[in-house]
């Protein structure tokens, strides 16, 4: 992939595809409205491109699909739809358009899931059952949006092959919908999502949530300029007890001693996201370019916004830079407090030797 900027009269034969500033580095399982080229200028902006950028620099409120666990036995599984139906307290619905109300509706769930599970005897020890599912958005999402696009992304995503069961809660200032997927299955084969999968996930979501007039979007953190992957809930769950998690006890120590010794340990890895990011931000850029050459007015708004979501981009920072740049400002605020100790130390002195 070339990584010069591109020259106005080739553009298409110096640049990777635009999807490639908003797209995952893995395999895609299938291809995305917005990332198929116009055969005619395939390097040029589609309607679904351009409408794409749109929602990125406008910062659109981004999606969440997040996979918070596996039940692998029948107690954790009947526990578990008992938590995302409050015992009773929430309704249900089924792949088949079922409601479930009450604590007989949790029953009947429970006791259907159970025989289900009964019949899966070529599972392994350790294999899942189900497979839970948190679709959410930011506070102040209309629910009953939320609701209707969880219910339209599992028929899409699961409807034809695995039975599932979902449950909005309302209880949290992020309307959410708890679904669970058993992973077995009418094929017999079982539901291992992959990172490409869950990232076509969230662009379902956000697809039929812009369907029903709700502001979406689905981008990776690096499309926004971020490169740090957010902590696991284990780790933020210590950390909330004041518990030091082991890998910030460890990059703590490997921080120190780099700090001490003098030296800055290279990681490939570091050089990579850099060179990723740069290429993003160049992308954006490129695209600003072509638009403003257009002579449409609205073009030039974009390219305009286009140009100022770069300029607001954080500075690449990966946690190891985020630490040494901690314990560097911690070590100045130490030597300041030092300096002004002394500082008052001596004028008390002085004072002192005035009133003699």
């Amino acid at each position: 992939m070339s990584r010069r900027s591109p020259r106005p009269t080739d553009l298409g034969s110096e640049l990777p595809p635009i999807s490639y500033v908003w797209e995952t580095p893995n395999r895609r399982p299938r291809r995305a409205e917005w990332d198929i080229p116009d055969p005619a200028a395939p390097a040029r902006l589609t309607p679904a491109m351009r409408a794409k950028l749109e929602r990125i620099v406008r910062r659109a409120p981004e999606v969440m699909v997040k996979i918070t666990g596996r039940t692998k036995s029948v107690a954790h599984l009947k526990s578990h739809l008992a938590y995302i139906m409050r015992n009773g307290e929430l309704d249900a619905e089924t792949e088949q358009g079922a409601t479930l109300a009450g604590r007989s509706g949790l029953k009947d769930l429970q006791q259907r899931w159970e025989d289900d599970a009964g019949l899966d005897d070529k599972r392994r020890r350790d294999g899942s059952l189900s497979i839970n599912i948190i679709l959410s958005m930011p506070a102040g999402t209309d629910a009953i949006a939320v609701k209707d696009s969880a219910r339209a992304f599992a028929i899409e995503t699961f409807g034809d092959n695995h039975d599932y069961v979902f449950v909005q809660h309302l209880d949290d200032k992020h309307p959410h919908v708890h679904l669970t997927v058993r992973s077995l299955g009418h094929n017999g084969k079982r539901l291992n999502p992959r990172k490409a999968d869950l990232q076509a996930w969230r662009e379902r979501f956000a697809g039929e949530l812009r369907l029903r007039g709700i502001a979406a979007e689905a981008t990776p953190r690096r499309t926004r300029g971020r490169v740090r992957k957010g902590d696991r809930g284990a780790v933020l769950a210590m950390r909330k007890r004041k518990v030091t998690p082991d890998v910030d006890r460890l990059a703590r120590k490997e921080v120190l001693s780099e700090v001490r010794g003098g030296r800055t340990a290279k990681h490939p890895w570091e050089e990579q996201i850099k060179s990723r990011q740069d290429a993003i931000r160049r992308r954006y850029l490129d695209y600003a370019a072509e638009l403003q050459r257009s002579g449409v007015a609205a073009d030039h708004a974009l390219a305009r916004q286009i140009r100022q979501f770069v300029k607001d981009m954080p500075a690449v920072e990966t946690r190891r830079h985020a630490l040494k740049n901690e314990l560097s400002e911690l070590a100045d605020t130490r030597r300041r407090d030092a300096e002004q100790g002394v500082k008052e130390g001596r004028e008390k002195r002085r004072g002192q030797e005035q009133t003699r």
